[in-house]
């Protein structure tokens, strides 16, 4: 259920702002309706602290951080002293780079000291050292001007040292002298690494703080989150105010602060036109669940949309239960849930639908005669007990022929996608009868049409005999009453409704046939399954041609086989069932997913992402 919200007008004396966003802080309801932004400082500094937590993060021992939260004098002592090493890293880094590429670049040369040469060029003596290739030598002993002696050959070229510059004529590299010794950057790239030795042993010592780096960072976030709602509060030199969104629920809650507080204040019901209203979802011991794979989606309905919730859980249920569709990999499943549970040592919401999830793929698992892709599972009179003939993956044990079973597969994903997709229209018809929206009979007829597109798809792929004639004609009657009421809504009049209908009759027609689409997209849940289980038997045939010694090998196939498989059966959960609920479903809902979260003024207990 999407909560009523309500428009808040709070008032306070300019001289009690921080008084009164204190309160308001403490209180944790209002959702501030225009938020600007907080100020440089407090942004920069959990920024800071951010970067500089996940630089320590690699330094953290086998032992894991100290649990003790350093006080905040003696954080910042130790927190400065981090900034300076990891600065002093960076500049030892680049300073051993330079001086190893500088080594790269004069070893040819071998090792001499620069201020020799220094000394001769001061003495009056303009030394310059050039490469060149064996003809340019040549041309250079020709040339009278050129005054020069042979040095030994760098890289295979002939190197001289010349009293001067050479000639423009005479093509060559000269080489510019460093200003050390090879001797000298040795010895600094060992100072260097003694250096980087210290820091990682600071820094490592430093990451036993991580608690006390995450603590600050809490702390640096709520203040960034006041200094937004100071920055967002207005007033003059008598008043400050401030004008958020607030549960209906939390009314009484706000009106005690207020007189506890002082407050002028006012409240009002949202406006029609108002986009920016907060959506809070309230879910049950249910739909709860479904939560996570939300906040992983990152979608929220609008305030005025549907919440879903529940219905998106259920037939996400059955689409990860048949995606996934082994059940040897919904057991995996549920015995990593049960180690995660041990180790966390409590229960949260993740667990919970993990739970669910792993039984219901071990349900439809069983259901199919599908235990790691293993057609000998028949063989057990327990698994093969509990399989439905007619979904069976090896009807042959049987006596259903693989084409019976196929049908039976594809016919029941049809009609999950026509009980869903049917299901959304009844829902968008249920929202606008109550809201006076007489465009709910264009709801209905996607209903028909959906039906109709159901049995077509019976028809053409599964090769049904249904009467092909009624069902064409419902498609009609569909088609119809969508183009002449889906242009009515509340405050136009029957005509206007009848005149924008009429105006997308051509977008209709596509929708119509865009929806028999829908209803064949469906065939993926089979799709999928079928390509899950041919993965698994694959890997265990390749397994199955290893003989004696080599049967470890064989051992190895099957379990790196299983573990991609399962792998790929989850991106398809993600691409295939998730799509359907937060697409087709959602579609004939009329929902669009463009919830703004609420999120009240209030001291989180944990960083925000």
């Amino acid at each position: 259920m999407i909560e009523k919200m309500k428009l808040i007008h709070v008032v306070a004396s300019a001289a009690h702002k921080d008084e009164m966003l204190e309160s308001l802080r403490a209180l944790g309801i209002l959702h501030l309706a225009e938020k600007k932004s907080a100020s440089r400082e407090t942004i920069e500094r959990f920024t800071s602290l951010s970067r500089t937590s996940n630089a320590l993060s690699d330094y953290v021992s086998k032992e894991g951080p100290r649990a003790e939260i350093l006080p905040d004098g003696d954080f910042e002592k130790m927190y400065r002293g981090v900034l300076d090493t990891l600065d002093r890293k960076s500049a030892l880094v680049q300073e051993r780079s330079a001086a190893s590429a500088e080594i790269d670049r004069v070893r040819p040369w071998g090792d001499f000291s620069p201020e020799d040469v220094k000394e001769v060029r001061e003495a009056g003596y303009d030394l310059h050292f050039y490469r060149m290739s064996p003809k340019d030598f040549q041309a250079a002993l020709q040339n009278e001007d050129v005054r020069m002696f042979r040095l030994s050959p760098v890289d295979k070229m002939d190197t001289v040292a010349v009293l001067g510059k050479l000639p423009p004529e005479i093509n060559a590299m000269e080489f510019s002298l460093p200003e050390k010794s090879l001797t000298a950057l040795k010895e600094e790239i060992d100072a260097c690494d003694k250096g980087l030795e210290d820091c990682e042993a600071k820094l490592t010592d430093a990451a036993d703080y991580l608690d006390s780096f995450k603590d600050q960072m809490l702390k640096a976030q709520n203040a960034e989150i006041y200094s937004s709602a100071s920055a967002t509060a207005e007033g003059d030199e008598d008043l400050v105010w401030l004008t958020g969104y607030i549960p209906e629920s939390d009314a009484g809650a706000f009106k005690a602060a207020a007189a506890e507080n002082h407050w002028a204040w006012a409240i009002e019901d949202v406006a029609e036109d108002d986009d920016q209203i907060p959506t809070k979802v309230k879910y049950n011991k249910v739909s709860r669940l479904i939560k996570p794979v939300f906040d992983i989606l990152g979608i929220l309905p609008g305030y005025r949309e549907q919440d879903i919730s529940l219905w998106f859980f259920l037939f996400f249920i059955l689409f990860f239960a048949m995606i996934i569709g082994d059940g040897g990999y919904g057991l995996l499943i549920l015995i990593g849930t049960v180690a995660m549970n041990v180790k966390m040592k409590k229960m949260n919401n993740v667990l919970y639908l993990l739970y669910v999830l792993s039984i219901a793929t071990i349900i439809w698992g069983a259901v199919t005669g599908t235990w790691f892709g293993m057609e000998s599972a028949m063989n057990v009179p327990f698994l093969k007990a509990l399989v439905i003939p007619g979904f069976a993956n090896y009807p042959e044990y049987f006596n259903v022929t693989a084409t019976q079973q196929q049908n039976n597969i594809m016919k029941f994903s049809f009609t999950i996608g026509a009980v869903q997709m049917a299901l959304g229209s009844l829902l968008a018809i249920k929202k606008k009868i109550a809201e006076k929206n007489l465009s709910w009979i264009a709801d209905l007829g996607w209903v028909i049409a959906i039906v109709s597109m159901y049995l077509l798809a019976l028809y053409l792929v599964i090769g049904d005999n249904i009467p092909i004639v009624p069902v064409f004609g419902g498609i009609g009657v569909a088609f119809v009453l969508v183009v002449l009421f889906s242009g009515m809504e509340p405050g136009k009049t029957f005509g206007q409704g009848l005149k924008a209908g009429l105006g997308g009759a051509f977008t209709a027609f596509l929708n119509t046939i865009s929806c028999f689409g829908n209803v064949m997209s469906y065939i993926r849940l089979f799709a999928v399954g079928m390509a899950g289980l041919a993965i698994s038997q694959s890997f265990n045939g390749i397994a199955a041609g290893f003989h004696g010694p080599l049967i470890i090998a064989g051992v190895v196939i099957v379990i790196i086989g299983h573990l991609l498989n399962i792998i790929m059966c989850f991106l398809s959960v993600v691409v295939h069932g998730v799509r359907l609920n937060v697409l087709e479903f959602s579609g004939q809902v009329g929902l669009e997913w463009a919830g703004i979260a609420y999120e009240p003024f209030k001291k989180n207990d944990k960083i925000q992402n």
